[in-house]
């Protein structure tokens, strides 16, 4: 499976100045593939380690987080001597020992031939819970779903993908009709790793949502293993209200849709928490749309999307006839499949910051709004 991130992968360790590199992004996009399958391609040797569940790593860098002391002990660990020059180490799910976390500091300042990267898919949160951080002496990458170039990519459609990459749209338009085919697929399955991967074995759309059950019944296990116990129930009515927050004509996310008399200060810390592990976009309101958006944000107001289009379309059941029926899929549901289709596109590109617009009234909207150079561009 091609993953565009591969290419800024590999320009992350030409650099002559680079820093250990930390990959975000939700549960189940693909960090562990995407560490590992860099690893083979580029590295003669690659060690994985994960620190989920594994007390002998815990007490490694409990002890000393020096990259003089961590080093032997890994290669105790692992039962071999580690060539930094030749080998990558793959820190993974690395919020879970906040000392090894910490350690990247020193393997930046004191042991910069060791090639280090790390996920955590759950690392805004810990850092939100006062975990100590290197600031300044990491890099960070985000993972994000499959675009839909890269589920072209995936599913048997390399050209076409390559069209679109190229932005040779004249040859676009000339197939219409399988892009239209394709992206109406896209809506449906999504860019969830594991989905897409069997769909392009199998091209079942029931296999399809069986794992995307499955998938969206994991991140409820663990929203029960990780959140605040006191925050769950909250977390839970956020995530179960967005697809009716988005079948709303006007899609400002309104608490009291979550139950009679819901306040914002009440929900806060599990919208928070929800964003954080990348489970969600948030997309704030601007006043006015001029340069610069961000000096016109209203953080009042705000429209809350999931991290996947196939997950959307899996939480409000849609079924897979609806991709018979002509182009409706794209403007069923109030077009929030749409939405979504788009926010999930923009919130990658990196340099962009995302806002809608209403007026005051409510009575104009511009869906999105994002800016480059000195432009506002709506969208």
């Amino acid at each position: 499976m091609y993953r565009e991130l591969i290419g800024e992968l590999a320009a992350w360790k030409d650099r002559a100045d680079r820093k250990p590199l930390i990959i975000r992004g939700a549960r189940q996009v693909g960090k562990t593939w995407l560490m590992k399958e860099f690893g083979d391609k580029y590295y003669a040797k690659t060690y994985y380690i994960n620190f989920e569940n594994n007390e002998t790593l815990k007490g490694i860098f409990e002890r000393d987080i020096n990259p003089s002391t961590v080093i032997p002990n890994l290669e105790l660990y692992l039962g071999e001597k580690i060539d930094a020059e030749a080998s990558l180490l793959i820190f993974d799910e690395i919020q879970e020992v906040p000392r090894a976390l910490t350690s990247l500091k020193y393997f930046c300042e004191d042991a910069p031939e060791y090639t280090i990267i790390c996920a955590g898919s759950l690392l805004g949160v810990a850092l939100h819970q006062g975990t100590s951080f290197p600031v300044g002496k990491v890099e960070f990458l985000s993972l994000y779903p499959l675009s839909f170039t890269e589920f072209l990519m995936a599913t048997g459609k390399e050209q076409f993908a390559g069209l679109i990459k190229e932005g040779d749209f004249d040859t676009v338009s000339r197939f219409r009709d399988i892009y239209i085919a394709a992206l109406k697929s896209y809506y449906y399955i999504g860019g969830m790793p594991e989905v897409v991967a069997d769909f392009a074995k199998n091209a079942d759309y029931e296999r399809a949502r069986e794992i995307q059950t499955r998938i969206i019944d994991a991140y409820g296990q663990d929203l029960s293993k990780h959140a605040p116990s006191q925050i769950i129930p909250r977390i839970r009515m956020i995530w179960d209200s967005i697809p009716a927050q988005l079948s709303k004509e006007n899609k400002k996310y309104i608490y009291g849709l979550i139950k009679e008399g819901a306040r914002a200060k009440d929900f806060e810390l599990a919208l928070l928490w929800l964003c954080d592990c990348g489970l969600t976009y948030r997309i704030n309101r601007v006043t006015a749309p001029r340069i610069p958006l961000k000096a016109y944000e209203d953080f009042k107001a705000f429209k809350l999307f999931v991290l996947d289009v196939g997950l959307l379309s899996c939480m409000v059941s849609l079924d897979s006839a609806t991709l018979l029926n002509g182009n409706t899929l794209f403007s069923e549901f109030k077009g929030a499949l749409t939405e979504q289709f788009v926010a999930q596109h923009i919130m990658r590109m990196k340099g962009l910051d995302l806002f809608y617009w209403t007026n005051d009234k409510g009575s104009a909207e511009i869906d999105f709004l994002t800016s480059v150079a000195v432009d506002p561009i709506p969208i």
